[in-house]
């Protein structure tokens, strides 16, 4: 009885779903340089696009995905069959010593285009205020729903990441574009376009001062600095830290879209900063391939890349919360690896490797290098994902914490030291996490 009462009402509960605003519905396409053809409908903004094709086993957190600035210029496949079900949130938020401006990762969605299997046409949920569909096309983003995307999957899976043309409308009736015809966004410098122009500064009243070298930040990577006391400046992708490094405590580089080929800058300049300065630094996914490249690895394009949030990865030794030999699964989203070679880089050693693929997850400093950097190729911030890796960010913060008291400067707590930027480049009176899509 119990039983028949608690499904009646899980029935009656579904009936305040919010209906999506319907949306085109126009016929669509998506083409892939390798030749194959699935055809759908639109949904979102009507327009046709270029692209490079990828897929996300993540099983929730489309949102977050959407703006998060690594799939800059990238068609998104979720593999995932249905997606927009509990719909969009208001993206705003206060800057505090709590959050950084908005909700999701950036103000704006940063894939190029989604194909999804079934998309909503209702949504359930607390916070969401609008649809997926209707979400995107306030952002003129195309969307195509009804193909199969499993299909599509086992594609790239088999042939790697491929280029892709959404044709919606009369578009998707025109025969295929032929192989030249396809452009491919890593060709470009994609961190460039959604790193931040100038500096800007969050929390400024932390215990500790951390600059942030921005190759594309999601924001819950500056959201988890600042939650633990640090007082953040963001930086552009190329400007030269070693200018104002002593103001600091500790460095940390983020995510971003495209090929590490092209912040061979970055590389050089974060090069003389661990020659020279001993305090902590930090990177994952994008800032992890710089650390490497400065370190003398070389960065590979991977076949179809690792993006979901079910990825192992086997610690190979330990540092602070990580412990050697155990497994973390985490969240990643790359398609450009760190090679393994052996030896290893004097004064360096692998951290991390893939439990699936056997990439290099994970590099950090030797103990008798007398440095203190790591880098990571997954997000121990998640946003969405597992949270296996989170207290990487304590650690971190505790290690800028312990090298300022090392060097006697005491706590800077509820003070407000004007940065000296050189080269007259001002400061942000009102910060944006990214540059919107």
């Amino acid at each position: 009885m119990l039983t028949r009462h608690l499904f009646r009402l899980s029935k009656f509960s579904r009936g305040f779903a919010t209906h999506a605003e319907s949306f085109s519905g126009l016929p669509a396409a998506l083409h892939l340089r390798t030749g194959q053809s699935f055809k759908g409908k639109s949904f979102g903004a009507p327009r046709s696009l270029f692209g490079e094709t990828v897929f996300s086993t993540s099983i929730t957190s489309y949102t977050e995905s959407m703006t998060d600035p690594s799939y800059r210029g990238q068609i998104l496949v979720f593999t995932t069959p249905m997606i927009g079900n509990y719909g969009v949130p208001h993206n705003k938020a206060p800057y505090d010593s709590q959050d950084v401006g908005v909700v999701l990762e950036s103000k704006g969605i940063q894939c190029a285009a989604v194909i999804v299997g079934d998309v909503a046409e209702r949504f359930s949920h607390y916070a969401a205020v609008e649809s997926l569909a209707s979400w995107c096309k306030r952002h003129n983003v195309p969307g195509i729903t009804g193909v199969d995307t499993r299909a599509i999957t086992t594609l790239l899976r088999d042939q790697g990441t491929t280029l892709g043309r959404v044709a919606v409308g009369p578009d998707s009736l025109l025969p295929a574009p032929d192989a030249h015809e396809y452009w491919d966004p890593t060709m470009e410098n994609l961190v460039d376009q959604v790193s931040t122009k100038v500096p800007y500064e969050l929390n400024p009243t932390g215990d500790i001062r951390v600059a942030v070298l921005d190759f594309g930040a999601k924001a819950n990577i500056l959201r988890s600095l600042v939650r633990r006391g640090a007082a953040v400046t963001v930086f552009p992708w190329n400007y030269d830290f070693n200018a104002v490094r002593d103001q600091f405590d500790g460095l940390f580089l983020t995510n971003g879209p495209g090929s590490p080929t092209h912040l061979m800058e970055a590389a050089v300049n974060l090069r003389k900063t661990i020659q020279e300065w001993n305090k902590p630094i930090f990177g994952l996914c994008m800032g992890h391939q710089v650390i490497g490249m400065a370190a003398g690895l070389e960065a590979y394009r991977m076949t179809f890349g690792n993006r979901g949030h079910n990825q192992p990865v086997l610690a190979l030794a330990n540092s602070g919360s990580i412990k050697a030999g155990r497994v973390y699964v985490t969240s990643q989203n790359h398609q450009y690896a760190l090679k393994l070679q052996d030896p290893f880089p004097a004064g360096w050693e692998p951290f991390f490797i893939n439990c699936n693929d056997s990439s290099v997850e994970g590099i950090k400093s030797t103990t008798a290098s007398g440095k203190n950097v790591i880098g990571v190729q997954f997000h121990p911030e998640s946003a969405g994902g597992p949270l296996d890796t989170i207290e990487m960010f304590s650690d971190f913060v505790n290690d800028c914490k312990a090298t300022r008291l090392a060097l006697n400067l005491g706590p800077r707590a509820n003070v407000q030291t004007p940065i000296d930027y050189p080269l007259n480049v001002p400061t942000k009176s009102a910060p944006e996490v990214t540059v919107s899509a």
